[in-house]
């Protein structure tokens, strides 16, 4: 990725994935990050050790940031991150509510002082809302929101296998920081920027939220399956795989019907003519997809569908993400070694694939720092 924000101090008084995540994104883009960890550093560090004796979320956050270790209630340390602050263009901080502020860098003193500063909190709750003193992790989330309502099988509700609420609110953060650099590239004025976990989530639960309050019903708990358009479901083939299809508009249906199921009249008569009729006749309709996908190969069974211009995917494990042959990765430097992450998912031109930066040790540049801004 191009070095956009070259030439930008971004201090991060971060743990654990949001606030990671946000700042790491502009560490991606050429921001200088100097991510200020407790004694023994950040706990995510601890949360596995899995990657080379490290853990796994810390190495995929944490790339191209420094590291200085850090006792704000120590007045030399505060005095340090203040000097540090006066120098930023961004500050960030997701510590436990209210701590940033009894420490003395609440976003509203920060910003009296530094009127050019982009302060970013983000935090589990609205910090005006009833909820504001909760703590706030992951999977907490996930069922306040109700995500976890609507996920997993028909018998009981379930988690997102990944941290889908810290990262949706780590993507809200850096997308409205970089919203404000514009705006303060207009007018020279800094924001003071908020974003909750909550918030993040309840916007990607806008659709169930609307089937709720207009439609009288919240989507039900129907596995790997679309609760209101079908064909959208896995179905298993003969070799004990299994292929999930999505049929969007009466268009594929008919290309569907004919060359998969070949019943080419289900398109213009019978229970399945449209979706209402086939979501209302799911059943039977699965139960002959089902009959037909378990006559073939799971390869044969993707070849036809391709052939025929069926969305589909098949039902992969964490294995057969490894081998597949569209995943992209690159190559980082951590203090075990380097190590293969996903690539960033955004493409400049021609640029190719990024090169990310190095992964620090705890306190790796407590030195440094310390000389810099004594």
């Amino acid at each position: 990725m191009p070095n956009m924000l070259d030439g930008l101090l971004v201090v991060a008084l971060e743990q654990a994935v949001a606030a990671p995540y946000c700042s790491s994104r502009l560490a991606d883009a050429g921001a200088r990050v100097i991510k200020i960890e407790r004694a023994g550093g950040d706990f995510a560090r601890g949360y596995d050790d899995v990657v080379k004796g490290q853990s796994a979320y810390f190495v995929w956050l944490n790339r191209g940031k420094q590291s200085i270790e850090l006792n704000i209630k120590d007045a030399g340390d505060a005095a340090l991150l203040a000097a540090m602050i006066a120098r930023a263009d961004i500050f960030i901080q997701n510590l436990a509510p209210g701590a940033a502020a009894r420490a003395g860098f609440g976003a509203t003193d920060l910003r009296a002082r530094h009127p050019s500063l982009i302060t970013c909190d983000i935090t589990g709750y609205a910090e005006d809302g009833p909820s504001r003193d909760m703590k706030a992790y992951d999977m907490l989330v996930q069922a306040e929101t109700g995500l976890a309502s609507i996920t997993g099988s028909p018998e009981a509700p379930g988690r997102v296998g990944v941290s889908v609420c810290d990262i949706a609110a780590g993507m809200h953060a850096y997308e409205a920081i970089l919203l404000a650099l514009i705006q303060r590239g207009v007018s020279g004025e800094g924001a003071s920027l908020s974003c909750s976990l909550f918030d993040g989530m309840a916007d990607w639960m806008a659709v169930p939220l609307l089937h709720h309050d207009y439609g009288g019903n919240a989507p039900r708990r129907v596995g790997l399956r679309h609760p209101s358009i079908a064909p959208y479901a896995s179905y298993p083939t003969k070799d004990g795989g299994k292929i999930v299809i999505s049929i969007q508009n009466e268009r594929e249906w008919a290309r569907f019907a004919g060359e998969i199921m070949e019943q080419p009249e289900w398109a213009d008569t019978g229970p399945y003519t449209d979706n209402k009729s086939r979501v209302a006749n799911v059943a039977e309709l699965d139960r002959l997809i089902a009959e037909q996908f378990g006559k073939e190969e799971t390869v044969a069974m993707a070849a036809k569908l391709l052939a025929a211009g069926i969305a589909f995917g098949r039902v992969n494990s964490v294995a057969g993400l490894s081998s597949h042959g569209d995943l992209r990765r690159t190559v980082i430097e951590t203090p075990a070694g380097p190590v293969q992450i996903p690539a960033p998912p955004a493409r400049f031109g021609n640029e190719g694939d990024a090169s990310l930066g190095p992964v620090p040790a705890a306190g790796e540049h407590n030195d440094l720092i310390r000389s810099e801004f004594s």
